[in-house]
Protein backbone atom coordinates (compact mmCIF):
# COMPACT_ATOMS: atom_id res chain seq x y z
CA UNK A 1 0.00 0.00 0.00
CA UNK A 2 1.22 3.16 -1.05
CA UNK A 3 0.10 6.88 0.36
CA UNK A 4 -0.08 8.28 -3.37
CA UNK A 5 -2.51 5.42 -4.51
CA UNK A 6 -3.83 6.63 -1.23
CA UNK A 7 -3.91 10.20 -1.92
CA UNK A 8 -5.14 9.56 -5.33
CA UNK A 9 -7.55 7.74 -4.87
CA UNK A 10 -9.52 10.17 -1.97
CA UNK A 11 -8.27 13.08 -4.20
CA UNK A 12 -12.15 12.64 -6.08
CA UNK A 13 -15.23 13.73 -4.28
CA UNK A 14 -17.38 10.61 -5.09
CA UNK A 15 -14.64 8.23 -3.73
CA UNK A 16 -13.91 10.89 -0.67
CA UNK A 17 -17.84 10.74 0.23
CA UNK A 18 -17.85 6.66 -0.20
CA UNK A 19 -14.84 6.66 2.22
CA UNK A 20 -16.75 9.22 4.91
CA UNK A 21 -19.84 6.47 4.39
CA UNK A 22 -17.49 3.05 4.83
CA UNK A 23 -15.22 5.04 7.42
CA UNK A 24 -17.56 3.99 9.84
CA UNK A 25 -16.60 0.45 10.31
CA UNK A 26 -19.64 -1.43 9.05
CA UNK A 27 -19.82 -3.14 6.06
CA UNK A 28 -22.36 -1.19 3.17
CA UNK A 29 -23.53 -2.62 -0.55
CA UNK A 30 -23.17 -1.00 -3.44
CA UNK A 31 -26.71 -0.09 -3.49
CA UNK A 32 -26.94 1.93 -0.25
CA UNK A 33 -23.49 3.75 -1.68
CA UNK A 34 -25.49 4.23 -4.99
CA UNK A 35 -28.59 5.98 -3.77
CA UNK A 36 -26.55 7.54 -0.63
CA UNK A 37 -24.34 9.27 -3.35
CA UNK A 38 -26.88 9.62 -6.50
CA UNK A 39 -24.73 7.44 -8.65
CA UNK A 40 -25.49 4.59 -10.62
CA UNK A 41 -24.11 1.01 -10.27
CA UNK A 42 -21.42 1.03 -12.61
CA UNK A 43 -20.14 4.33 -11.57
CA UNK A 44 -20.12 3.32 -8.20
CA UNK A 45 -18.53 -0.35 -9.16
CA UNK A 46 -15.48 2.24 -10.88
CA UNK A 47 -14.80 3.97 -8.00
CA UNK A 48 -14.90 1.43 -5.28
CA UNK A 49 -12.63 -0.44 -7.98
CA UNK A 50 -9.81 2.65 -7.03
CA UNK A 51 -10.50 2.65 -3.90
CA UNK A 52 -10.19 -1.04 -3.38
CA UNK A 53 -7.00 -1.09 -5.43
CA UNK A 54 -5.60 2.06 -3.28
CA UNK A 55 -6.03 -0.72 -0.35
CA UNK A 56 -8.65 1.36 1.33
CA UNK A 57 -11.22 -1.07 1.26
CA UNK A 58 -12.23 -4.71 1.29
CA UNK A 59 -15.26 -6.25 -0.60
CA UNK A 60 -17.18 -9.54 -0.28
CA UNK A 61 -20.17 -10.95 -2.62
CA UNK A 62 -23.46 -10.98 -1.17
CA UNK A 63 -26.07 -12.70 -3.53
CA UNK A 64 -26.26 -10.30 -6.28
CA UNK A 65 -24.87 -7.07 -4.47
CA UNK A 66 -21.21 -6.51 -3.48
CA UNK A 67 -20.59 -5.26 -0.08
CA UNK A 68 -17.64 -3.02 1.02
CA UNK A 69 -15.73 -2.10 4.39
CA UNK A 70 -13.17 -0.35 5.32
CA UNK A 71 -9.54 -2.68 4.84
CA UNK A 72 -8.91 -3.58 8.53
CA UNK A 73 -5.66 -4.37 7.59
CA UNK A 74 -4.62 -0.77 6.68
CA UNK A 75 -1.35 0.79 8.00
CA UNK A 76 -2.00 3.25 10.71
CA UNK A 77 -0.34 5.75 9.15
CA UNK A 78 -2.82 5.61 5.72
CA UNK A 79 -5.48 5.07 8.76
CA UNK A 80 -3.99 8.55 9.87
CA UNK A 81 -4.61 10.29 6.58
CA UNK A 82 -7.87 8.78 5.47
CA UNK A 83 -9.23 10.24 9.33
CA UNK A 84 -7.63 13.97 8.30
CA UNK A 85 -9.36 13.80 4.65
CA UNK A 86 -12.56 12.51 6.42
CA UNK A 87 -12.35 15.34 9.28
CA UNK A 88 -11.53 18.13 6.55
CA UNK A 89 -14.56 17.28 4.29
CA UNK A 90 -16.46 16.70 7.74
CA UNK A 91 -15.42 20.02 9.24
CA UNK A 92 -16.16 21.71 5.98
CA UNK A 93 -18.36 24.76 6.34
CA UNK A 94 -21.05 24.60 4.19
CA UNK A 95 -21.43 27.23 1.71
CA UNK A 96 -25.21 29.70 2.30
CA UNK A 97 -27.23 29.01 -0.73
CA UNK A 98 -27.65 32.49 -2.63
Amino acid sequence: MDAFLVLSALAEPTRLAAIQIVWDGGEHCVCELMESLDATQSRMSRHMGVLKSAGLVVDRRDAQWVRYRRNPDLPRELVAIVDAAVAAVESKPQRAAA
